[in-house]
């Protein structure tokens, strides 16, 4: 099976390195990825799958399908494909995405051989609010068998874990006078926003060691001589679970209610982003797209590293067994850091196609086992259900 993968990605290297480069080369911000997202549509319908563009009424998602004689098992590949402002393709999503793609595509030539469905999805601005977030509460995923994808990096990881993360702004508004001569007229809503800073200070003494509380002020005041009527902070509230994130969130948003008390301001409290849930590797299909991945010539491929940021992939994880292993782009010892221009540069290299290339046969390899293998199916499922306990 692995030498008709091997020759089934050999055939589409050029499509899937040309899909890159035109990515790279156009970089466009969350939801506004309408060139990247259409050369992701065409090539897939090039190769004779569905489309359903617009997905979910977003103008840049998709979801494209490839039908066996059967249904069942259903394999989705995550494609992401947004840039980061000013820097382009810093994360590689350029490449993520012709991965995804990529393997979709060979995993749909056999289809009709051994059975199964295949599921391309386009999702958008992973770097911003994450439509994966909005297409998983919407039940995108609630079909998958099994869902996939890999990041690139500098080297090859086992899919690890990543931060459940909340985005919290808070909206402080007060009362206007002038600050010498009436000053006993005013409410300061600068002074409860500072308030609040200072109490989630004390706050990140009595957390978690791996929680993170990180923010910024947008507005404080218009001038020295106002008493400022409105201040506007934001937070990432972030945590290694699901429940966690819910505890300490609260514990956040008290801080901000003291502090709009001691004040005498107006408090209001919404979500400038959408939430991100941890995410939650299946080791189950981990051990078998490593163990493909030997099978494709890569064998150094690093433990699972815990990721202190956060993913919306973390929400699929939720729903459906899934992973989102590491593969390298870099030569070995060569160590480029993300969200960088020259991450972006690294995604070009020929060492990042070879690897890419070698990346998609492991993740189509993987979906053949999932597709022929019922026993291995049940153990993975087992394995999701046992972790939602």
């Amino acid at each position: 099976m692995i030498e008709r993968i091997e020759s089934l990605t050999n055939n589409i290297k050029n499509e899937l390195e040309e899909l890159s480069l035109y990515i790279y080369n156009n970089p466009e911000l969350g939801y506004d990825e309408y060139k990247s997202s259409k050369a992701h549509i065409e090539l897939l319908e090039k190769h004779n799958f569905k489309v359903e563009e617009g997905y979910l009424g977003m103008n840049t998602a998709f979801k494209a399908e490839y039908k066996g004689q059967k249904e069942r098992p259903t394999v989705g590949y995550l494609a992401e494909y947004d840039a980061l402002p000013g820097i382009g393709h810093g994360c590689g999503h350029n490449i993520l995405g012709a991965v995804s793609t990529g393997a979709g595509i060979v995993l749909s030539k056999l289809v009709d051989e051994i059975g199964g469905k295949v599921v391309v999805f386009g999702t958008p601005a992973e770097e911003t609010s994450g439509a994966k977030v909005k297409m998983t509460n919407m039940g995108a995923f609630d079909d998958l068998d099994v869902a996939m994808s890999a990041h690139p990096y500098s080297d090859f990881s086992e899919s690890g874990s990543s931060l459940a993360m909340e985005a919290i702004q808070f909206t402080f508004r007060g009362k206007t006078a002038h600050a010498a001569a009436a000053p006993e007229k005013g409410i300061n809503a600068l002074d409860a926003c500072l308030a609040t800073f200072h109490s989630i200070n004390a706050l990140r003494q009595h957390t978690l060691p791996e929680a993170r509380i990180h923010g910024i002020i947008r507005a404080g005041g218009e001038a020295a001589n106002i008493v400022p009527e409105l201040a506007i902070a934001e937070f990432y509230v972030r945590t290694s679970s699901k429940q966690y994130l819910i505890e300490l969130s609260e514990k956040v948003k008290n801080c901000a209610r003291a502090g709009a008390l001691a004040a005498g301001a107006q408090l209001e409290i919404t979500n400038y982003e959408e939430s991100f849930d941890n995410l939650v590797s299946n080791k189950t299909l981990q051990d078998l797209f490593v163990s493909n991945l030997g099978l494709s010539g890569i064998t150094k491929v690093k433990p699972a590293e815990d990721m202190m940021g956060s993913t919306d992939v973390g929400n699929v994880s939720q729903v459906c067994p899934t992973i989102h292993p590491k593969f390298g782009i870099c030569e070995e010892g060569v160590d480029i850091p993300v969200h960088t221009r020259e991450f972006a540069e690294a995604t070009l290299t020929k060492t990042a196609v070879v690897n890419m290339t070698k990346t998609v046969m492991a993740l189509s390899m993987t979906g053949a086992n999932v597709i022929m293998d019922n026993e291995l199916l049940e153990q993975i499922k087992k394995e999701f259900d046992e972790a939602k306990k």
